[in-house]
């Protein structure tokens, strides 16, 4: 029985080598298929990164615009706001009643002009007179000599 014992230890060692050998195989296969699997969500991790920067830099570009954008219509509105004020002023309510309606204050006399078209047409003709250049010296000597 010693031998029998002896020869079914090696038939153990012999099947557990085996065994050994295809979980060794199994383990590297599932090895690289769990690296690959990794590398792979890295890969789609770091896009989605990137993507996401090129997002967030072309949403601060928008955000500046609209901030200039803003800034242009508060210096608008700051413009129209003096305008609001110079118009409900006495001086130029007064102005525009003189200008639009012809009103006049008491020992005034108003002055209308007619359009610049006829202005024109009205006004004495200057005629032009081109300007010559005098003579040149060689030519006084030769109208002097012959």
């Amino acid at each position: 029985m010693p031998g029998n014992y002896i020869s079914n230890f090696q038939i153990v060692n012999a099947l557990q080598g085996i065994m050994d050998k295809k979980v060794s195989k199994n383990t590297l296969g599932s090895k690289k298929i769990i690296g690959w699997v990794i590398w792979i969500f890295v890969s789609l991790f770091l896009i989605s990164v990137i993507r996401n920067i090129g997002k967030i830099v072309m949403i601060r570009k928008d955000i500046e615009a609209e901030k200039a954008k803003v800034e242009k219509m508060k210096q608008d509105n700051a413009g129209l706001q003096t305008q609001i004020t110079e118009a409900q002023s006495p001086d130029f309510i007064e102005q525009q009643i003189r200008d639009k309606l012809g009103l006049i204050k008491p020992g005034e006399a108003i002055v209308v002009l007619p359009d610049e078209d006829t202005l024109r047409k009205l006004a004495p003709q200057i005629e032009s007179v081109p300007q010559a250049l005098p003579d040149p010296n060689w030519k006084k000597w030769e109208s002097l000599f012959l």
